[in-house]
C-alpha cells in the first residue's frame, strides 16, 4: 500500500510540473501583448510595465523565477487588475466554483445512479429507451447549448407565471444555484447513468443474485444487499476524476450565468492576455485536480482493494 501511495504522489508531482511548464511556454508563444495601447500610452510606459512584471528578462530566467515563485505559493500580480494578486483572486472566487461543483456533483451522482438503476430494471422497455436517448443527448450536446436552452426555458416560465420564479442569472441565493448546478452536472449525470446501467445489468445475471432469488429474498432485499453494493463499484471508481473535473470545469456555465467563480475570471484573463492570472489559475486547477484524484484513489484503495484493482485496470 505504501508503494502504491508513493507511486501516485510521484505521478502527481510530475503532472503538476508538466502543467506549469506547458502553461508558461504556451503563454509566451501566444501572439499579442497584455499591455495594449489603452494601458501603455507611450513606449516608455510600456517598457516600465514590462520591467515591473519581469517581462524584460530572458525567457529562461523568467521560467526559473516562475518556478521559484510557484513553489513558494506565489502566483504574482495580475496584469489587468491593478495591485491585485492572483492568490487573492483564487482565494476569493474559488469557493464559489467549489460550491457550484459540489452541488453539481450531488445532482449528477444521485441522478446517475437512480437513472441507471431504473434503466436496468426496465431494460428494453420505454423507461430504458427514454433514458438512453436522454443520455446520448446529454453527452453529445455542449454545455453552453444546454445553458442557453436552460435560460430560455427560465425566461419563458417566468413570462408565463408573470413573476420571476427562477432568476435567469446571478449568484447569492439558493434559487440561483440549482439551475447552473444541474446544467454543469448534466453530462456527468448521463455518463454515470450509462455506467450504472451496464454494471447493474451484469450484476443482475450473476450467480449470487440468482441464488438469492432462489432462497426467496424479495426484490428490494436483493437490490440493496447484493446488486447495488456491487454494481456501484465502477461508479465509485469514476467519482475521483469526476469530483475534480466537475469542480473545475464550470468555465462556460459561470460565464453564461454570471456567476463570480474562478472560471469566469479565467475566461476574462484569456481574453485580456493576463499572463499571471492564466498561469496561476491553470496551475492551481491542475494541482487541485491531481490532488483530488490522488487522494480519492488512495482512499478507495485503502477502503476496498477491489476498487483499487479496478482503478489500476482502468488507468
Amino acid at each position: 500500500m505504501l508503494r502504491y501511495v508513493l507511486k501516485r504522489l510521484a505521478y502527481g508531482v510530475v503532472t503538476i510540473w508538466f502543467i506549469a511548464t506547458a502553461t508558461f511556454f504556451a503563454m509566451h508563444a501566444v501572439p499579442g501583448d497584455p499591455f495594449n495601447s489603452a494601458k501603455a500610452a507611450t513606449p516608455q510606459l510600456r517598457e516600465n510595465l514590462r520591467a515591473r512584471y519581469g517581462l524584460d528578462k530572458p525567457v529562461a530566467q523568467q521560467y526559473v523565477l516562475y518556478l521559484k515563485s510557484m513553489l513558494q505559493g506565489d502566483f504574482g500580480i495580475s496584469f489587468t487588475q491593478e495591485n491585485r494578486r492572483v492568490n487573492d483572486i483564487i482565494r476569493e472566487h474559488f469557493p464559489v466554483s467549489a460550491l457550484l461543483g459540489v452541488c453539481a456533483l450531488l445532482i449528477a451522482t444521485i441522478g446517475g445512479v437512480c437513472g441507471g438503476a431504473v434503466a436496468a430494471y426496465w431494460q428494453n422497455r420505454w423507461p430504458d429507451r427514454a433514458l438512453m436517448i436522454a443520455v446520448v443527448l446529454a453527452i453529445s450536446v455542449p454545455s453552453f447549448v444546454i445553458a442557453a436552452l436552460a435560460q430560455l426555458g427560465i425566461v419563458q416560465l417566468n413570462s408565463a407565471l408573470g413573476y420571476p420564479l427562477i432568476p435567469v442569472a446571478g449568484w447569492g441565493g439558493v434559487s440561483q444555484i440549482w439551475v447552473p448546478a444541474l446544467v454543469l452536472g448534466f453530462g456527468t449525470m448521463a455518463y454515470l447513468a450509462r455506467l450504472m446501467r451496464s454494471s447493474l445489468l451484469a450484476v443482475m445475471q450473476s450467480d449470487y443474485v440468482l441464488t438469492a432469488r432462489a432462497k426467496g429474498l424479495s426484490t428490494g432485499q436483493i437490490f440493496w444487499r447484493h446488486q447495488l453494493r456491487n454494481a456501484i463499484l465502477p461508479v465509485v471508481t469514476e467519482l475521483g476524476p469526476t469530483i475534480a473535473a466537475i469542480t473545475t470545469g464550470g468555465f462556460v456555465v459561470e460565464l453564461i450565468f454570471a456567476i463570480p467563480g474562478l472560471g469566469r475570471y479565467f475566461v476574462q484573463a484569456v481574453q485580456q492576455l493576463d499572463y499571471t492570472v492564466i498561469m496561476g489559475t491553470t496551475v492551481f486547477y491542475g494541482a487541485f485536480l491531481v490532488l483530488v484524484v490522488v487522494l480519492v484513489d488512495i482512499l478507495y484503495g485503502w477502503i476496498d482493494p477491489r476498487i483499487r484493482l479496478h482503478a489500476e485496470a482502468s488507468s
